[in-house]
């Protein structure tokens, strides 16, 4: 099970700013496993309660929130991640369980019973925690992700786009779903991710970066059906 606390910043790039940066970081910086041969993809299927009360505690900016989903990286996965991201102050915890694809269907179908047979205490949490507060699929994600690591430290830059989602399929492995663009197909969203320090000369090249950090979520983005006038 993977239980990281860090730090994130997350920025709005256009197409020459991305690959300007991406060029930069890819001479110092190693390409994660996943992105040695250039982007991979990420698909997430978000969870909320039934009333959203994720959704607009992001929204409105809370101090304490968190988001729940399933990702994927390929419709022919045989796992899946149930992830948990909590959010307190500038600090995101995020704890992650790996879980059989028969289960992750289980669990779109509300099916949370399918937790107890893990023996991980998160597993538990979760369990009690979906199923108490009623959360239901509202929605996925799925983008082109290109990432870097820090060789000195555990700094992790990501660059995504072509952000798409649907609020109508909750088939995480389907091959053709049903997706619609909800970010500007010509930027990119840049996010930086570390849990110690930053180095100086990344924190250099990112203050190049004229603008401030955004609080941009791609669940929000997603909810652009059911929620338009709030986006």
């Amino acid at each position: 099970m993977l239980n990281v606390l860090r730090q994130e910043e997350k920025y709005p790039l256009n197409l020459q700013e991305a690959i300007q940066y991406a060029h930069f970081f890819s001479q110092v910086l190693m390409a994660d496993s996943h992105s040695v041969q250039g982007s991979y993809l990420v698909r997430s299927l978000y969870f909320d309660t039934v009333d959203d009360r994720d959704f607009f505690d992001k929204l409105t900016e809370q101090n304490l929130r968190r988001k729940i989903r399933l990702r994927v990286y390929s419709p022919e996965d045989q796992t899946a991640k149930l992830e948990m991201k909590q959010k307190s102050g500038v600090y995101q915890r995020k704890r992650s369980l790996s879980v059989s694809r028969e289960d992750a269907l289980a669990l779109i179908d509300g099916q949370y019973s399918v937790l107890l047979k893990y023996p991980e205490p998160f597993a538990a949490e979760l369990f009690c925690r979906m199923t108490e507060e009623c959360y239901r699929p509202k929605s996925i994600v799925e983008y082109q992700r290109r990432a870097f690591l820090a060789r000195e430290n555990n700094i992790r830059l990501t660059f995504d786009s072509g952000i798409r989602a649907t609020e109508s399929s909750f088939d995480l492995f389907g091959a053709n779903l049903p997706l619609y663009p909800v970010y500007d197909p010509d930027k990119l969203i840049f996010e930086v991710k570390y849990d110690g320090f930053m180095l100086s000369y990344i924190k250099d090249a990112i203050s190049a970066v004229d603008r401030r950090s955004i609080t941009s979520s791609k669940y929000c983005l997603s909810r652009s059906i059911g929620y338009p006038l709030q986006l």
